[in-house]
């Protein structure tokens, strides 16, 4: 730096300046120095906040996939553990099934309140049957597999032959349907 100085003051001596010419390009020189020093100052600031806010971004993304993993692995938990009530019911000690022959009527009753356990613990994690069957035709809950002739009106869900579900707001598997036309 010093060097700098002694060169800028013999470039200053050397030209054909007065010498307040020279001491205002001098004290120019020494501002413009000045702010290079600092924008160098505020450049390395800006750097290592720069770097400190990257490291900070990825670890928020490494402890975001984390608790996905956790919460995934705590919902799977939580089904399973509502599900295993069915498993029970199918065990053969339980199930009406086997004495089928003789209980036709008791293993109908049977599988009927299975299902109703199944869905109920299925509710319970956000699962909900999609209306079909008299509902009005809509392609985003519905699937149009076939289309009938029917006064009812058209685009009139007339039958349905596949249900669909709805998980937490979202289409899982849309009804498949038939539709009424005129």
């Amino acid at each position: 730096m010093a060097n700098e100085d002694k060169k800028n003051e013999e470039i200053i001596e050397d030209s054909d300046f007065s010498d307040d010419d020279a001491e205002v390009l001098s004290d120019k020189i020494k501002k413009a120095k000045e702010q290079l020093k600092q924008c160098q100052r505020e450049k390395q600031e800006y750097l290592t906040g720069w770097q400190r806010c990257q490291a900070d971004f990825i670890n928020y993304r490494r402890r975001q996939e984390e608790q996905a993993a956790e919460w995934s692995k705590m919902f799977g938990e939580g089904l399973i553990k509502d599900i295993l009530p069915v498993l029970d019911a199918l065990e053969p000690r339980n199930c009406a099934e086997r004495n089928a022959e003789q209980h036709r009527d008791e293993t109908a009753h049977g599988l009927k309140m299975v299902r109703e356990i199944l869905l109920k613990a299925l509710k319970k994690h956000g699962l909900e049957e999609i209306k079909a069957a008299g509902e009005k035709f809509d392609p985003n809950f519905h699937e149009a597999v076939e289309q009938t002739e029917s006064g009812a009106g058209e685009c009139v869900v007339a039958e349905e032959v596949q249900k669909g579900y709805v998980l937490n707001g979202k289409v899982i598997r849309p009804a498949k349907v038939k539709v009424t036309k005129n």
